[in-house]
């Protein structure tokens, strides 16, 4: 007879590991975008660079899959069925912003499908509101700070260097930007790749292989290898509207804007915060386009953004939810 319950752990690690590849290939622009638009790299290098130091930062640090993992609902109280269902409705908006080259945040799109598909299963009592406020607060947050050390940092550099002949700056910045660009690809694997480890958890806790919340090495090992290779895939729509319709930048702007993103992204991740790196990088390209001036940013493409930034947790969770249900007519909840 066969294990359903087993069937089930199953399509959860090998669909969570899907989300971590599509994951990779949507927040490619993440960490590449300004490098590729300013041409401190190619997109082939740049994409096999991200790649690279995606799967060794998804290797560092295990503080934010405990987060996801136990502060959206009680491990032991919800189903495979349900993390499924919540995967499911994460992947399928990432593809849909991915296919119009919106970026939107996966961590959104992980958080809102899994709330869906739990409220769905066991309504809003199952779900834990002090986690879900933490997780909450620092996706809102990290994009006002990562606006605020763009501006700023982009000013330090403009008065540090401001006897400098612009070309010149350039031209040396193009090469510190592959640095930065490289520091925002290790953040991208360290607090992205997370979000999937404590699913992935999350599913053998429920289905009783673990009996506390520990990231066992293989998890931390396929997150990063399935991430890796969707990077490694790449994902030029995407690319397209963050490095070069958003904000038109040089060598310096894409420094900032990096380097920026990368420490709010890792301290964040240190204390264990959720982050979504899309958000932080769009919000320091952002801070950075402002210190140029208000027209620098392509305000059209900004309102675009920050629709799907906002409608990105319900629409993930509403198809999340009406995954539960379509998988609960067939398979046990």
């Amino acid at each position: 007879m066969l294990d359903v319950s087993f069937i089930l752990l199953v399509l959860v690690i090998v669909t969570a590991m899907l989300f971590d590849y599509i994951n990779g290939f949507h927040d490619t622009a993440n960490s590449i975008a300004t490098c590729v638009s300013t041409r401190a790299l190619s997109v082939k290098s740049a994409i096999f660079m991200s790649a690279g130091l995606n799967f060794i930062g998804a290797m560092v640090s295990t503080k934010v899959a405990t987060t996801i993992g136990k502060g959206i609902a009680d491990p032991t109280t919800i189903t495979q069925t349900v993390i499924l269902a919540g995967l499911i409705g994460a992947i399928t908006w990432n593809l849909i912003t991915w296919y119009y080259g919106i970026p939107s945040s996966s961590s959104h799109a992980l958080i809102g499908g899994l709330v869906g598909s739990v409220i769905a299963h066991a309504g809003l009592n199952a779900l834990i509101w002090t986690g879900l406020k933490k997780i909450v607060l620092s996706l809102i947050i990290s994009p006002i700070i990562g606006t605020i050390f763009g501006f700023f940092f982009m000013v330090a550099i403009f008065w540090l260097f401001r006897k400098k002949n612009p070309h010149i700056l350039n031209r040396n910045f193009r090469f510190l930007q592959i640095l930065s660009a490289s520091f925002m690809a290790f953040s991208h694997g360290t607090a992205d790749a997370q979000k999937t480890m404590g699913i992935m958890t999350m599913a053998l806790v429920s289905y009783g292989t673990l009996q506390t919340f520990e990231v066992p090495t293989w998890i931390k090992g396929s997150a990063a290898i399935a991430m890796a290779l969707g990077t490694a895939a790449g994902g030029w729509r995407i690319i397209k509207t963050l490095g070069k319709d958003f904000v038109k930048l040089q060598p310096v702007h894409g420094f900032a804007a990096e380097t920026s993103s990368a420490v709010v992204i890792l301290g964040a991740a240190s204390v264990g915060m959720p982050v979504s790196t899309t958000h932080v990088i769009t919000s320091s390209i952002l801070g950075v386009g402002l210190s140029k001036r208000i027209s620098a940013v392509n305000w059209v493409v900004a309102r675009r953004i920050v629709l799907a930034w906002i409608i990105t947790i319900p629409a993930s969770g509403f198809v999340g939810a009406v995954i539960y249900v379509l998988i609960t007519q067939f398979l046990p909840s």
